[in-house]
């Protein structure tokens, strides 16, 4: 249980950051008179940085204890809030905010393999539960939150609430977290760390700059395709070391790579609606930002709650029964939601992201647990380091391309305009790029459907092999 909180307070407000921003994101704009696309990099530097650095975190987990990790980490968030509650000008936000990146990074991983080996199989479904009602909450609130601190105390005070939080966690850690993981100090390939940078930081900066370019410019294609020959690279390196950073051989168990490709979409799905809806209701609705995140909080609470619950139904039925109907409601959801205009009502958008954050629950964190499931304890670390970087790719990813679809549909729509200046022809412009944003991520939840009937419960690799030579015997 100590080793439970320590983890889990720490956890919640590093990762409440992901999104903490998301709805501060228009008075930042106003504030430091930037546009939509240079103030996106609070939300997607954020995820570029945890891009880079986790890749290593599998090499980490096996050259320190969980207590040094840990507790680095969290001192490494804490100076980056700092920075950003103090911060005079836009770049100096934007490094504080870099900064965070770097500890909430390296955090996941932690969190993940210490579970992984401290819980047995048949306990992890309810444990990661648990674990969901933390990084799922905590992203999920940060809008609700953000909108109240934002309206009534001003943007910096999202910064300053979360630095007496984050002092506790470090102290609490200090006394009770002991380490439950196997120093073995593997050697450290220099190369794969730089094409890991490259590849990861090329790829994330070139999607996140389309949003302001577009995918046709050089600026951006050629980081993209940069970013991807650096992966290709650094991929093929890791079959040929005998202690890779990163082992991808965890995508030969067919149940994980099945539960990456299902995390990718909802990761998707879920980033690319809390960005969207805040952008929607403070620009086409004209709600203030105090409102527009008050309406997320039923879907934020109910994610929260309902993620042991998911949990527990995991490890009691599996999970086939309960990904079939979550991704159906959450194409349905993703249709209804491309069907937002100026007369649609609040209690709608309140009901379908409700409907969209129970989904997201009952898909994402059942598909996690049981993809971990199939490995052997050997792979852990690379595992979670997997399914971590996965995270602020699909994240960033999500993001760009839809802001990027948003504002590519905009601006036609206002260029086929007589009246460009109109602010109703603005609204009608915005509502038609949010109606295209989310027929996308509907046909892109197809996909999710369509995985959820070829998922089984996975066996962990030494539990299938004893298996076997008992049948073998008898």
């Amino acid at each position: 249980m100590p080793i439970m909180l320590s983890l889990i307070i720490g956890a919640f407000f590093a990762i409440l950051n992901e999104t903490l921003l998301n709805i501060a994101l228009t008075t930042l704009m106003k504030e430091f008179n930037v546009s939509l696309t240079s103030v996106q990099w609070m939300a997607t530097g954020f995820l570029l940085v945890m891009g880079i650095v986790i890749p290593a975190s599998a090499v980490m987990l096996q050259w320190f204890t969980t207590r040094q990790l840990f507790l680095g980490t969290m001192i490494v968030f804490t100076i980056g809030t700092t920075i950003a509650a103090l911060a005079p000008t836009f770049p100096i936000l934007l490094l504080g905010r870099l900064v965070q990146a770097v500890g909430t990074g390296l955090l996941m991983p932690v969190i993940f393999n210490v579970f992984l080996l401290v819980f047995p199989p048949h306990r992890r479904g309810k444990v990661m539960g648990l674990v969901g009602l933390v990084i799922m909450f905590a992203p999920a609130i940060g809008p609700t939150l953000s909108g109240v601190i934002v309206e009534y105390l001003g943007w910096r005070f999202l910064f300053i609430v979360v630095i007496p939080f984050a002092l506790f966690s470090i102290a609490f850690a200090y006394k009770y977290l002991v380490n439950v993981s196997e120093v073995t100090k593997p050697k450290i390939d220099i190369l794969s760390l730089v094409f890991s940078t490259i590849g990861f930081g090329s790829l994330i900066y070139g999607f996140s700059s389309a949003g302001e370019k577009g995918f046709l410019s050089p600026n951006v294609y050629i980081f993209i395709i940069v970013g991807l020959i650096g992966i290709t690279i650094f991929s093929m390196r890791q079959f040929k070391l005998n202690d890779p950073v990163l082992d991808l051989r965890v995508f030969k168990y067919p149940m994980f790579t099945h539960g990456m490709l299902m995390f990718l979409i909802i990761i998707m799905t879920m980033f690319s609606s809390e960005i969207i809806l805040p952008i929607f209701m403070q620009g086409a609705l004209a709600f203030s930002a105090a409102k527009a995140g008050m309406m997320l909080l039923p879907g934020s609470i109910i994610n929260g709650l309902m993620s042991p619950v998911m949990g527990h139904l995991f490890d009691k039925f599996g999970p086939r029964v309960m990904m079939i109907p979550a991704t159906f409601i959450l194409s349905t959801t993703m249709f209804m939601l491309s069907r937002l205009n100026e007369n649609t009502e609040a209690w709608m958008i309140i009901v379908a992201y409700i409907i969209l954050m129970l989904t997201v629950s009952a898909i994402m964190m059942p598909a996690e647990t049981n993809g971990l499931n199939q490995l052997p304890k050997r792979l852990y670390p690379h595992g979670t380091s997997v399914m971590s970087t996965l995270q602020p790719v699909a994240g960033a990813v999500g993001v760009s391309v839809f802001i990027s679809i948003l504002n590519a549909k905009q601006n036609h729509y206002l260029s086929q305009s007589s009246t460009p200046n109109d602010p109703a022809t603005i609204n009608d412009a915005m509502i038609v790029g949010v109606e295209f944003v989310y027929f996308i991520a509907f046909a892109i939840s197809i996909i999710a459907v369509i995985l959820a009937f070829l998922v089984y419960r996975a066996v962990p690799r030494e539990e299938y092999k004893e298996v076997n030579q008992q049948d073998s015997l008898k």
